[in-house]
């Protein structure tokens, strides 16, 4: 099995740290992904005959690390969908932006458009046809003078298609290493992976909470002092 680091694991649920750059499912290049890999760990360790059952329930973009829930059943598959279309998943963030901020905190609140075509997203009117709402909430760790960094922590309350990357880039503060919404020369890792993610577990309700931090190495070094 490739080296995933596992947080948690019963026979409902299994909780994971994604490294970046891996799909978190099967993609048109064909490199490993997560559900992939994780359900070749199932069969491995519990000596299965055939496929697993592995339920994707919530992605991340393949640049992103971070924590992710998988479902070990159809029960648990549909009970934390349902967590997440109702907004009871919680998803926080750790992102490292251009700039420093004016305020240590803030809500961003905007309409979103998605281009299938170059699977891309942009901010519109809400009057456009297909925009759909985004909101999350930031707030300013710390900020380094010499390469103008900022690192902030995310609360995302919606889950559009490269939502934070869009806003935080809408308001001058791209997140370093984007290459597609953000300014070039800052490296190839972007700067954004998921921290803590919470939510009820399907089966006993119990609510449950996972954290992770990125190595400081790279462009994490910035979280050295911070985090």
């Amino acid at each position: 099995m490739d080296d995933i680091k596992i947080l948690y694991e019963d026979n409902h649920i299994i909780v994971v740290v994604k490294k970046p750059n891996i799909p978190s499912q099967a993609d048109k290049t064909g490199d490993k992904d997560m559900l992939t890999i994780l359900k070749e760990y199932l069969i491995q360790k519990y000596h299965k005959k055939g496929n697993a059952y592995l339920g994707l329930v919530h992605r991340l973009d393949r640049p992103v690390g971070g924590v992710m829930v998988f479902a070990k059943t159809s029960k648990a598959a549909g009970r934390l969908s349902e967590q997440v279309r109702d907004k009871t998943m919680k998803k926080e963030y750790l992102a490292i932006v251009d700039g420093k901020f004016t305020k240590k905190t803030g809500v961003l609140e905007n309409y979103m458009l998605k281009n299938e075509r170059t699977n891309t997203s942009k901010i519109v009117d809400n009057t456009v046809k297909n925009a759909k709402y985004a909101k999350l909430e930031y707030e300013v760790l710390g900020y380094n003078p010499e390469i103008n960094l900022s690192v902030i922590k995310i609360k995302l309350y919606t889950g559009r298609h490269h939502q934070i990357r869009v806003q935080m880039a809408n308001i001058g503060h791209s997140l370093c290493g984007d290459q597609k919404y953000g300014t070039r020369g800052r490296g190839k890792q972007i700067g954004l992976w998921a921290c803590t993610l919470t939510f009820l577990h399907p089966i006993t309700k119990e609510e449950m909470s996972f954290h992770s931090i990125p190595d400081k190495i790279g462009s994490w070094k910035i979280l050295e002092g911070i985090v």
